[in-house]
């Protein structure tokens, strides 16, 4: 497995380095975002562990650049930064994980095997199902262009949805996964809010598959 760790402190990425190939990974290590994006890109990496501050080009700004590229090599980054909006920003900007530092070593290479098991599936940082695209960034719908204003819950099960293109998704699936299940949610909720969005977003945009569930159209 080839690793490409993005890390402008000398001496962590010296440990890491060496930490990684005792584990038998093969390690190349960038102390800048510039020439850690151009490695990333060309490098043919299993995963990246990647920093957040780097001289040159945050960490923030190659993750996206590689995700609008649609290069989906698995990345952790790793950040001093330790608040809830910063790793909500690295997350929406297409990581796969964040770990704070100061972080367990044992902890890192346990996250870094899971990224590897997973392998690189497309994970799209801006969701896109025909005229309609979905910025979990920016928390901003549309359709053809034109912005759509989503109340929280419809913007949640829009997203679900969205991220199973094509896919068949039960009620109770969508049940356990949009809405909070501490709540007593009434079983009639997800009918409710399929009705609110198609009629923001047009009636036949999500098809109702009789005794199975709802299915996003792609047109």
């Amino acid at each position: 497995m080839r690793l490409l760790v993005v890390e402008d402190e000398i001496r962590m990425a010296g440990a890491l380095q060496r930490g990684l190939q005792a584990e038998g990974f093969a390690v190349d290590v960038a102390g800048d975002g510039p020439t850690g994006l151009e490695l990333a890109r060309h490098g043919g990496y299993d995963a990246v562990i990647l920093d957040i501050m780097l001289p040159g080009l945050s960490g923030y700004r190659v993750v996206s650049a590689l995700r609008a590229e649609k290069n989906w090599v698995p990345v952790l980054m790793l950040s001093a930064k330790d608040g809830e909006y910063d790793q909500a920003d690295g997350l929406d900007c297409g990581a796969d994980d964040y770990l704070t530092k100061p972080f367990s070593y044992v902890v890192l290479v346990a996250r870094l095997r899971a990224l590897l098991r997973r392998g690189a599936p497309e994970r799209p940082s801006v969701l896109t199902v025909g005229e309609l695209t979905l910025d979990p960034a920016r928390r901003r719908v549309t359709s053809g262009g034109e912005e759509i204003v989503l109340t929280a819950r419809e913007y949640a099960l829009l997203e679900y949805l969205m991220r199973r293109p094509g896919q068949v998704v039960s009620k109770t699936e969508l049940l356990d996964h949009v809405w909070d299940a501490a709540i007593d949610t009434a079983p009639n909720a997800v009918e409710v809010y399929v009705g609110y969005l198609r009629r923001k977003l047009g009636r036949d945009a999500l098809e109702t598959v009789r005794g199975a569930g709802y299915r996003l159209r792609s047109a």
